[in-house]
């Protein structure tokens, strides 16, 4: 059981078919995702990065479990701030539920450790993604504050 433990949940009018390409997708991606590209081949225990639109890699980890368009786990990694790095790897489950003409998706996303600085930094960072992504997938237009990737990262 994880010390620190961030859940996260969202109805986004959508399919999950559509919903699991818009997580994976790095064309998708860079358009609700601060401009990142996932690198991954999608199979289970294949290396996954976040590149950040300047090339170098945000996020790190390994594909857990895969099982489409249902549920993805990966292990994670911030690369970009060392602080977070030191903290060593974390762990993020997707699930995607048919909630009629709708999808349920809940991210958790947890470390072992207590009072964990990058889950402080996530706990506001994935509300404001995952808004994006349910307004890119309902209006066509991802919210403008995560089209770029912020100054100072």
């Amino acid at each position: 059981m994880a010390d620190s433990r961030l859940v996260y949940v969202t109805t986004i009018r959508t399919t999950p078919e559509k919903l699991w390409l818009a997580l994976l997708d790095p064309e998708f991606t860079c358009q609700y995702w601060f401009g990142t590209r996932h690198e991954c081949s999608w199979e289970a225990n294949a290396d996954w990065k976040l590149m950040t639109p300047d090339g170098r890699v945000g996020y790190s980890g390994e594909v857990l479990e895969i099982d489409p368009p249902r549920r993805l786990v990966l292990s994670w990694r911030a690369e970009f701030r060392p602080e977070w790095r030191e903290e060593g790897h974390s762990r993020v489950t997707f699930e995607l539920e048919r909630c009629g003409a709708s999808v349920k998706l809940t991210v958790v996303h947890e470390i072992d450790k207590p009072e964990s600085k990058l889950l402080g930094t996530l706990s506001k960072g994935w509300p404001r993604l995952l808004a994006s992504l349910k307004s890119l997938l309902e209006t066509g237009e991802s919210l403008a504050e995560t089209r770029e990737w912020p100054k100072g990262f």
